[in-house]
């Protein structure tokens, strides 16, 4: 059985900072590419940013240079460290993985970014 589990989040005043984590088990984790993905109420799910199994990284605009996704592959664990939080950050973050056809999504964490 596949699960994704998210863990970090939580209420931050803005400027603050969170980690996220997320715990894979049930896939060969270091063949996936892992994501992070977002969704706030009423707008439709966007990707953070995402690596890939040989240590690239990609980042939505808006999160660029405050945002840092990496892996460990021996723990089964993605992170994201988020710095310099906005209000317009707060959202549910999921985690995603990818392999071919095979995609997987955890239950989602929630940060809220307000003061």
């Amino acid at each position: 059985q596949v699960q994704l589990v998210e863990s970090g989040g939580g209420l931050v005043q803005p400027g603050g900072s969170l980690r996220l984590s997320c715990v894979a088990s049930g896939i060969f984790f270091r063949i996936y590419t892992m994501g992070w993905y977002r969704q706030a109420p009423g707008k439709q799910r966007e990707g953070v940013a995402l690596i890939t199994t040989t240590g690239s990284t990609n980042y939505t605009d808006s999160v660029k240079g405050r945002f840092t996704i990496s892996r460990d592959n021996a723990k089964n664990t993605m992170y994201l460290q988020m710095n310099s939080l906005k209000p317009e950050d707060s959202a549910v973050y999921y985690c995603n993985a990818v392999k071919l056809r095979f995609e997987y999504w955890g239950q989602g964490t929630q940060v809220t970014v307000s003061s």
